[in-house]
């Protein structure tokens, strides 16, 4: 029996505008002290916002884990008690991974108290809204498995007992390409990332900003937040309210199924990974001002969010352009029976 779709609340056109003038203000803030490719940052604050998770695939020194201070430091956080939990939640915390790492040292622990009758949670650094997991390859498969509950469930269970994470809730894992004593991420936890980013090298002028502003113990003095985290929770909520055309959703489920019978790729996108496109598309569209999604932001955004999700059958080929091949071959114009690109307004 085919059920009705739910009804979605159209974001008004003035909201659209309200938000995009805040993103802005958001986004010139974090360049302020970093610097990054600004629809880059678009991406990584359009996954944040449609509540997933980024993979940095990148080079050491190229401002990662600045990236995500400057991201944490842009926001006021309101401390919240959750679900009535006393645990104390970090702004922002950083992991920085090694082969020695153990679940415990991430999730946290019971230690037994002075009289040795009681148990005491020692918190790990999930506790925090924004966490950066460097290098996370090099934690052993075990260690690696300790992230699963807390990023698709954004809960950490200890022993039997169940604590809720801090909303929102957002994990930068940076990955090493090359190295010694590396630990590959097995597809399940890869299928977790919304999407897979590089913030590259800076052209040399950057390179020279980058000098003059850090090259100085005051680079960061004149930082401060521009928004509270009411804002960004408001932001989340607003991304169901963005329309996405049934023909739109049709053609992200063409090119997903497409990756499925690819002779290239072994083995292709899971039904996560329409979901995750969708949403994303919707929280693109949001941070730009508008109320719906076209089919120009799925194909914008489709490599950054698919690429990292494929086995293929030469490891050495680039999945991300088997996709680029994939968004060429699928028919737009089938797809667009009743729904181009909307007239703004």
């Amino acid at each position: 029996m085919n059920r009705p779709a739910p009804q979605t609340r159209i974001l008004s056109s003035t909201k659209a505008v309200q938000v995009k003038t805040k993103i802005s203000q958001l986004i010139n803030n974090i360049k302020s002290v970093i610097y990054i490719d600004t629809v880059k940052l678009e991406y990584l604050l359009a996954a944040k916002i449609a509540g997933g998770h980024v993979l940095l695939a990148d080079s050491h020194g190229v401002g990662k884990t600045s990236l995500a201070r400057a991201l944490a430091g842009s926001i006021n956080w309101k401390a919240k008690q959750h679900q009535g939990q006393t645990i104390k939640v970090d702004s922002f915390s950083r992991i920085q991974c090694t082969v020695d790492l153990l679940p415990q040292d991430i999730l946290g622990y019971n230690r037994p108290d002075s009289s040795g009758k009681a148990f005491i949670f020692m918190q790990g650094p999930l506790f925090a809204h924004f966490v950066l997991c460097d290098e996370i390859n090099l934690l052993t498969p075990k260690t690696q498995g300790s992230f699963f509950q807390a990023m698709e469930e954004k809960t950490i269970t200890i022993e039997g007992k169940t604590y809720t994470l801090p909303d929102p809730f957002f994990i930068i894992a940076t990955m090493n390409l090359k190295g010694a004593h590396l630990f590959p991420l097995p597809a399940p936890q890869l299928d977790r990332f919304m999407l897979q980013l590089s913030i590259g090298f800076p052209g040399a002028a950057d390179e020279a900003e980058i000098i003059k502003q850090h090259g100085r113990l005051d680079g960061w003095k004149d930082f401060s937040p521009v928004m509270d985290s009411d804002e960004l929770l408001e932001w989340q909520s607003l991304v169901d309210n963005i329309e996405i055309h049934p023909d739109i959703i049709d053609y992200i489920v063409a090119c997903v199924k497409k990756t499925r019978v690819h002779p290239e790729i072994v083995m292709g996108a899971s039904p996560r990974t329409g979901v995750k496109v969708s949403r994303l598309a919707r929280a693109l569209a949001l941070i730009r001002g508008e109320s719906f999604v076209t089919m120009d932001y799925v194909q914008e955004l489709f490599i950054n969010a698919v690429a990292h999700r494929l086995v293929m059958k030469d490891p050495s080929q680039s999945s991300a352009k088997v996709l680029t091949d994939i968004v060429k071959t699928i028919p737009v114009d089938a797809f667009r029976k009743h729904f181009l690109n909307k007239p703004k307004g």
